[in-house]
């Protein structure tokens, strides 16, 4: 378990494609015709889901940050991070695209940061222009899952614009808006493993980049730090049992951990002949448990 270092050196090899460099400079391109750029983050991990290379081209354009994926992080959490936006000058919204909650104030918020502008474009006789937006966001925050939402899914293309390559489509939200999608984009090396870390979590980073166990292992280390209580209640452990295993100071931390995830294994029964626990398994437990709010709302960024 301490290769990390390793693995993610192949994930600065792996994890920035060549088709990537292409679409970050279509965008860049783009913003030239865009009124608002609306990012969207996953709000258990609002800065890791930042893409630091888009973020310095989007930063004079006029955002909306919409905070995804909201149910599943701490509520406490989600009013600071909006908070923090605010007082760096960026409207933030919670939103669960699934469900459609918070679409409605994105609407809002777009046509309000836009407002100065509409009144410059009203004194230039374009009286009634639709507000254009670019949808920006690294894979796996729920893009598109957002983008169905705010589009409800069978809203007529607007058509090609001027200037604009034939491939591009505009779809229509309302009357006043335009919505332009881009690809997911990630950029080529993570500031610190740490980063790389809450992103293989979230599932931004596909797990056969980095091995599930290490993930695991890792997310695992971290809730036991941070959420205790919601691993001891989710998995049906014992306090006593867990601050035994983590306290045994005859072994190394790395088999504390390891032992926990063993402990994990045998309350699920992911045993495999012999009596070994199957520690693919368990990874596949918690990593999925932790994503699908089975372990309970948790952000893994916190103020």
């Amino acid at each position: 378990m301490n290769n990390n270092e390793e693995k993610l050196q192949k994930v600065n090899i792996n994890w920035y494609p060549g088709h990537m460099a292409k679409t970050k400079r279509q965008i860049i391109e783009d913003l030239k015709l865009i009124d608002v750029v609306v990012q969207i983050l996953d709000a258990r991990s609002p800065k890791a889901s930042i893409n630091p290379d888009i973020a310095e081209y989007v930063k004079n354009k006029k955002q909306v940050i919409v905070l995804n994926k909201y149910d599943l992080a701490d509520e406490e959490q989600n009013k600071k991070w909006v908070n923090y936006f605010k007082q760096n000058g960026v409207e933030a919204v919670l939103v669960d695209s699934n469900s459609g909650k918070g679409i409605e104030e994105v609407i809002r918020k777009i046509e309000k940061v836009y407002e100065e502008d509409k009144e410059n474009y009203n004194d230039k006789g374009r009286k009634g222009k639709s507000i254009r937006v670019m949808v920006i966001g690294i894979p796996n925050v729920g893009k598109s899952s957002f983008i169905n939402r705010i589009t409800k899914k069978t809203s007529t293309q607007v058509g090609n614009k001027p200037g604009v390559t034939r491939q591009k489509q505009w779809v229509r939200v309302n009357q006043n808006i335009e919505l332009l999608d881009t690809p997911g984009v990630l950029w080529p090396k993570f500031e610190n493993e740490q980063t790389a870390l809450k992103l293989a979590y979230i599932g931004t980073i596909k797990d056969d980049i980095l091995q599930k166990t290490e993930i695991a292992y890792n997310l695992l280390k971290y809730l036991l730090e941070e959420e205790k209580e919601k691993v001891i209640e989710r998995y049906k452990l014992t306090k006593e049992q867990v601050e035994y295993e983590l306290q045994n100071e005859d072994r190394m931390e790395n088999e504390n951990i390891l032992e926990i995830i063993y402990m994990i294994g045998r309350k699920r029964g992911a045993i495999m002949s012999g009596g070994h626990i199957d520690e693919e398994k368990v990874a596949n437990i918690i990593l999925e448990e932790f994503r699908s709010g089975k372990l309970g709302k948790i952000t893994l960024e916190k103020l």
